[in-house]
């Protein structure tokens, strides 16, 4: 597939990155001072220019290109972009939006029509990932498939986990019948597909396809305890934290601080179930007035990575039990979760997780890229024919940097074993690494 990705941040060297080994050719086009840093990693070719001229368009090849994605940190840019690359011959065009209006209802059809095929708004999923992990409380990350029939959980294993020290096989002998299934290990800085022998250490992430049922089980045996939430504090009214109080003021006691005035005026009138407080979050003395030591989770989302992370850290030394922040820089991700914060959201990530299933052949239903992992969960749909259907899951020749966690069947959750055999209209969920995605794709393709 012809790629052509469009884009003046970081997220346009993440997409690069994890499509550069599949098998597409990638073409970049991104200012010059963005692309000298980008020719050193990567041999694609990168066009500088303005992304709005028909003209630098034209240059770009883009009359050749399957798949244009538009990802400039202006969201007009990328409509407008995406709709004159469609007009000048890309078959297909992805814009993302930072403004939620333009990704739904009215405004998405227009924009369909005028030729950018999928409009995506980071803010909006990072909103809806947030929400999920409040009322998952024992989760450090969560995504649900198919109408929860199956659910991927990320688990920090501490010390008083049953599961230290002892083998997948172990494990599976002294619980029979398990409804999970540990599809990867973070150890380290390094991710592992877990095979039969390895063994769970402490303070492994461990990532977790699970039916419903076997949440609890789940956790007990992780060293985890869901616990309830009634007091939620928010830091930052841009439109990640408006959207997240939508989300929850209905059915908890939310505060959201905002240092800007005016914006805060504005959050009173929108958000009528929500306590505006306008002051500073780095004012311990405000913090304290508010009663940050009997919130039940602080989630911090303003535009700056390292004011998020103070405050989770803040709000931690106050025993607050759930933490959630926005951390924009990739390179914080992974610092900030072995520093003691629950959770950490990335909308760069959210939007390559987006995008990416349109880079597959095979039909992906849903995805996720992780946070602090180069790897992917994919809901792919079997369709009759494909590989993937032919013999019993221990009898592929499945890539070994992935695996099958499970399949939803009849509305019904399947964790995977060495002898279930995928059936075509089975919804299977796949943990992969960046180097599998085309084997993992060429498995699922009739």
């Amino acid at each position: 597939m012809n790629i052509l990705i469009a884009g003046d941040g970081e997220i346009i060297s993440h997409l690069a990155r994890l499509l550069y080994d599949e098998n597409h050719d990638i073409t970049l086009f991104c200012p010059v001072e963005l692309s000298g840093s980008i020719s050193q990693d990567l041999d694609v070719m990168i066009y500088s220019g303005d992304p709005t001229s028909i003209d630098d368009l034209k240059n770009a090849h883009i009359k050749k290109t399957d798949l244009f994605i538009t990802v400039y940190l202006n969201g007009r840019t990328n409509l407008l972009a995406g709709i004159l690359g469609k007009n000048l011959g890309a078959k297909r065009c992805i814009a993302k939006v930072n403004e939620t209006s333009y990704s739904i209802g009215e405004s998405r059809e227009m924009y369909k029509n005028l030729g950018v095929d999928y409009v995506v708004c980071p803010e909006k999923i990072a909103a809806k990932e947030i929400t999920n992990l409040i009322t998952n409380t024992a989760a450090t990350e969560i995504f649900d498939f198919t109408d929860k029939h199956l659910s991927l959980m990320l688990i920090r294993l501490s010390s008083g986990a049953q599961v230290i020290g002892k083998s997948l096989n172990q494990i599976a002998e002294e619980n029979k019948d398990l409804d999970f299934r540990a599809v990867a290990l973070h150890r380290k800085s390094k991710t592992l597909i877990p095979r039969g022998e390895d063994v769970f250490m402490k303070n492994d992430l461990a990532y977790v396809v699970t039916k419903p049922n076997g949440i609890n089980h789940l956790l007990k045996l992780g060293g985890k305890e869901s616990f309830t939430i009634n007091n939620i504090m928010i830091v930052g009214g841009g439109t990640v934290g408006t959207l997240t109080a939508k989300n929850l003021e209905k059915d908890y006691k939310v505060k959201l601080f905002e240092i800007n005035s005016e914006i805060s005026s504005k959050l009173a009138d929108e958000l009528r179930n929500t306590m505006i407080i306008n002051g500073d979050a780095h004012d311990v003395a405000l913090l304290e007035k508010e009663n940050i030591q009997a919130m039940d989770a602080v989630i911090a989302v303003t535009n700056n990575s390292e004011t998020n992370i103070l405050t989770c850290l803040l709000a931690k030394k106050y025993g607050v039990r759930k933490t959630i922040a926005l951390v924009e820089n990739l390179n914080f991700i992974e610092i900030s979760q072995n520093i003691g914060i629950d959770t950490i959201i990335n909308k760069k990530l959210a939007t390559a997780s987006y995008i990416i299933r349109f880079t597959m052949k095979a039909e992906v239903l849903s995805t996720k890229c992780l946070n602090g992992i180069d790897a992917e969960i994919f809901e792919f749909l079997a369709k009759a024919g494909s590989p993937i259907t032919r013999k019993p899951i221990n009898k592929l020749k499945f890539p070994n940097a992935a695996i099958i966690g499970g399949v939803i069947r009849d509305n019904e959750g399947i964790i995977a074993t060495g002898d279930l055999q995928v059936q075509a209209g089975d919804h299977v969920v796949v943990f992969t690494l960046p180097e599998a995605f085309d084997a993992v794709d060429r498995m699922f393709r009739s």
